[in-house]
């Protein structure tokens, strides 16, 4: 097996740890677009809306960050909206925690269709203290499903064309846990045994 395989086999595995991260916002993808641009310039003919100057994306609680946002509906009314900026960011909370993956790239894709978010230049993802980074990572906020790819001809930028991960360990113990299994043993009398005849 070659090198790159056996590195994209490892990071396969490393990823599975994500794959189990709990669900994005479901009621996210239900709510309105709102967005706040320094200006605007709408094209109701090609249906595009070009945003530009400290834009904000809202969706319930996945947020956009960017210094322009080109949004394009299709006749179904789905969004693809193309963030830039240096970079650009983006924030989601994920069900039924107060957790957040952030996520950030030269270029952001969002797609309302697909459901998934892409990130582009110098691409890096964060969950609590995990951590992502490479040239292109695609996104499912429905499956949370992430694909990392590294640039091999990007050998002189910041991660030199290769994917990084830093995946902490997940504790199989409950949190209280370990305290309860620290903590010294106490004895107690007894309310259900009698006392020993002499």
């Amino acid at each position: 097996m070659s090198r790159s395989a056996n590195s994209a086999v490892l990071l396969g595995l490393l990823l599975l740890g994500w794959s189990s991260l709990p669900r994005a916002e479901n009621a996210d993808r239900d709510k309105p677009i709102y967005m706040e641009a320094d200006s605007v310039v709408i094209d109701d003919q090609k249906q595009t809306s070009v945003f530009e100057g400290k834009v904000e994306l809202k969706q319930g609680t996945l947020l956009i960050r960017a210094e322009m946002i080109v949004v394009k509906q299709n006749a179904q009314g789905y969004k693809h909206c193309t963030a830039t900026g240096n970079p650009a960011s983006f924030s989601q909370k994920h069900e039924g925690s107060d957790e957040i993956m952030e996520g950030y790239g030269e270029r952001i894709e969002y797609d309302t269709f697909a459901e998934t978010v892409n990130f582009y230049g110098q691409a890096r993802v964060k969950r609590a203290q995990d951590d992502l980074k490479g040239d292109h990572i695609a996104y499912s906020t429905r499956t949370e499903v992430f694909q990392v790819s590294g640039d091999p001809n990007n050998a002189d930028g910041p991660n030199k064309g290769r994917v990084t991960a830093v995946i902490q360990p997940k504790s199989a113990e409950p949190a209280n846990a370990a305290t309860t299994k620290d903590a010294p043993l106490t004895i107690q009398p007894s309310s259900t045994l009698s006392k020993p005849k002499p």
